[in-house]
């Protein structure tokens, strides 16, 4: 079946090719070109932090972030069931063991149930701020600075939302709000773990580079291709925001009184829009006949065979993950596109 509207696509309409061509005319295509350093303090500065570390995935930033901070075997890091598995494995990744935390009606961790599971093992806590809605987080500060932990935030999908932990970790893959294809990045008020994740990030040579590496270092590099992409992507964040509220707001009003249909409570920024169903598995099928792309919600991380505990089958974030389900959601994405959208859905449901 052909796709008209795929559930997401990159909004590539300022400098990208200009700066592309620019890197790629100058040789610099490495990580050792200058619009590393360029995206790493533009996006910095527009969070209003002092330290930006560019890198391969929103992934590697998370395994970064936790190594910056000497989370290792033995330890343990607060996660949430309802996230994409990169945040889980990131903490295996250290050698550390993810602690599952329910989440909430906003699909965010659950911070009433955070406490419960805190032990003389638990170093840090790694909220992820779900399809754009930031999680509760003078509720886990507080935690955090009563039990001493850090806080690791996984911002892959909430560009936008300035970052409150210790470190905040933002993918820019091609479906992001803003994106580089592959990519992330760290930021942080330290400058101390900024360094040592610059360090991580690029195979640990010692300052000499005499090939002489004293601990485990990443090729988690950003190369300078990618960093012109997201240089160009900074500059239109404010607008491509602004684009993507729009589009949250026209699918709130097509789709509220549609029978079978449950809105999710609004985003702080809009990375994709997302919905409980009834005959959800009905509902795409149909959809996708129409050419209408659709992804069903994550699964619970102890619904995944690595981590695999018979809990799941009690969780809110499983009952989530059976009936939810977004929609098309770019920044291109207009208001036809999306009359179309809602048209189909009413149809299923009538």
């Amino acid at each position: 079946m052909s796709v008209k509207y795929p559930v997401s696509q990159p909004y590539l309409n300022g400098d990208e090719l200009a700066n592309v061509t620019d890197a790629v005319t100058s040789g610099w295509i490495s990580s050792q070109g200058p619009y590393v350093a360029r995206f790493e303090e533009a996006f910095a500065a527009y969070n209003g932090v002092s330290h930006g570390v560019a890198c391969s995935s929103g992934t590697t930033a998370l395994t970064l972030a936790l190594r910056a901070l000497g989370i290792g075997p033995g330890d343990e890091v607060i996660v949430p069931e309802f996230t994409m598995i990169a945040s889980a494995w990131a903490v295996t990744y250290t050698g550390a063991t993810p602690v599952f935390v329910d989440c909430g009606d906003d699909l965010n961790i659950d911070v009433s149930l955070i406490e419960a599971k805190i032990t003389p093992r638990t170093k840090a806590i790694m909220p992820v701020h779900i399809y754009g809605r930031q999680c509760d987080m003078d509720a886990i500060m507080e935690l955090a600075y009563e039990y001493n932990l850090r806080v690791v935030e996984d911002s892959a999908e909430a560009h936008g939302v300035r970052p409150v932990g210790d470190i905040a970790c933002f993918s820019l893959f091609a479906n992001k709000i803003i994106a580089s294809g592959e990519g992330g990045i760290c930021l942080t008020a330290d400058p101390r773990l900024a360094e040592q994740m610059k360090h991580l990030r690029g195979m640990a040579f010692n300052r000499d580079h005499t090939f002489l590496h004293k601990k485990l270092g990443y090729n988690f590099r950003m190369t300078n291709l990618q960093a012109a992409v997201a240089t160009a992507q900074v500059s239109q964040l404010d607008s491509i925001l602004a684009l993507r509220s729009s589009i949250e707001a026209r699918y709130d009003a097509g789709l509220r009184d549609i029978p079978g249909v449950t809105l999710m409570p609004r985003r702080d920024v809009l990375w994709m829009y997302d919905l409980l169903c009834d005959r959800r598995d009905e509902l795409r099928a149909f959809l996708a006949a129409e050419g209408i792309e659709t992804r069903v919600f994550f699964k619970p991380m102890s619904r995944q065979p690595m981590y695999l505990d018979p809990v799941w089958t009690s969780l809110r974030a499983n009952r989530f993950a059976e009936t939810g389900l977004y929609l098309p959601t770019y920044t291109s994405l207009g208001e036809d596109d999306q009359e179309y959208i809602v048209s189909r859905v009413r149809k299923f449901y009538s």
